[in-house]
C-alpha cells in the first residue's frame, strides 16, 4: 500500500512548519469562553460522543458538519510537502467524522485514506464517502503493523492523551509511518499564551510549552513534523 519512499525525506528529523497555514481561522472569544467553561462541560466534552460534536456550543462544536471550505484549500498544502499521489497511503488519527479525509481523496483520487477515531459516535456518523475507511481506536494502540502508511497525520489529538499514554501515541505514530508524519498539539510560548490556552482548553490533558514539545519528540523518537495550537 502507498508510492515509493523518498529516502531523503526518510531520513530527516521533524521540523516545525505550519501545514495548516491556509485552513481557515475563526475569530475566537478566548476570555468569554474561558469564563463559562466548567470543569463539568469539560468531563462532558471529554466523552467524545453526540454532546461534543452535535449538542451545545459549551461542550464541543455545536454542530460539527461538513463544509469544503476548511480542507479543500488545506489539503494542497500536505500534497507538495510530503509528495503524495494517487499511489500514496495516508492515515488520520483523530480522524472524528472522516471530512478530511475525503478532501483529500477529492483532491487526490485515488489516495488510500484510513482514520481511526476513539469516538464511537464520529466513526458510526462519518461522513458516507469514508465510512468504510474508519474505525474506532484509540492513538496510543493503532491497529496498523508497522511502517503501513506512507504519511500519518494527527489534527489537535494527542493533547486529549494523559503524558503517558500520549508518548505511546507518538511512539506509534512514528511505528506506523514509512514516510513522514505532521500533528498539531495545543503549546504555548508565553505566560499569556497559557493563560489564554488554559482559559480555552475544552478537552486537552497535556499542554506544553513549545520547547518542551521539541524536548519530548527527541527524547520519544519522534522523527515528524508538527506545529502548535494557541487560540
Amino acid at each position: 500500500m502507498g508510492s515509493k519512499v523518498d529516502s531523503t525525506r526518510e531520513s530527516k528529523t521533524g521540523s516545525e512548519i505550519d501545514l495548516m497555514v491556509n485552513y481557515p481561522r475563526t475569530k475566537r472569544n478566548v476570555e468569554e469562553r474561558g469564563a463559562s467553561k466548567t470543569e463539568e462541560d469539560r468531563a462532558v466534552a471529554r466523552r467524545f460522543d453526540k454532546e461534543f460534536f452535535d449538542g451545545d456550543r459549551k461542550t464541543g462544536y455545536g454542530g460539527f458538519n461538513y463544509h469544503p471550505r476548511f480542507w479543500q484549500p488545506t489539503v494542497p498544502t500536505f500534497q507538495k510537502h510530503f509528495n503524495l499521489t494517487s499511489r500514496s497511503s495516508v492515515l488520520d488519527v483523530g480522524c472524528a467524522k472522516g471530512f478530511m479525509m475525503h478532501d483529500f481523496a477529492q483532491v487526490i483520487p485515488g489516495i488510500t485514506m484510513k482514520g481511526v477515531d476513539v469516538s464511537q459516535y464520529a466513526i458510526e456518523n462519518a461522513i458516507d464517502s469514508m465510512k468504510a475507511h474508519v474505525q474506532v481506536a484509540d492513538a496510543s494502540k493503532l491497529p496498523f503493523a508497522d511502517r503501513s502508511f506512507d504519511v500519518v497525520i494527527s489534527i489537535n489529538t494527542i493533547h486529549n492523551l494523559e503524558l503517558p499514554e500520549l508518548v505511546i501515541a507518538l511512539k506509534e505514530i512514528q511505528r506506523v509511518q514509512r514516510q513522514g508524519a505532521f500533528i498539531t498539539v495545543d503549546a504555548y510560548r508565553t505566560e499569556e499564551e497559557k493563560a489564554r490556552m488554559l482559559a480555552w482548553n475544552l478537552t486537552a490533558k497535556t499542554i506544553l510549552a513549545v520547547e518542551e514539545w521539541k524536548h519530548l519528540f527527541k527524547e520519544v523518537g519522534y522523527t515528524g513534523d508538527y506545529y502548535w495550537f494557541v487560540p
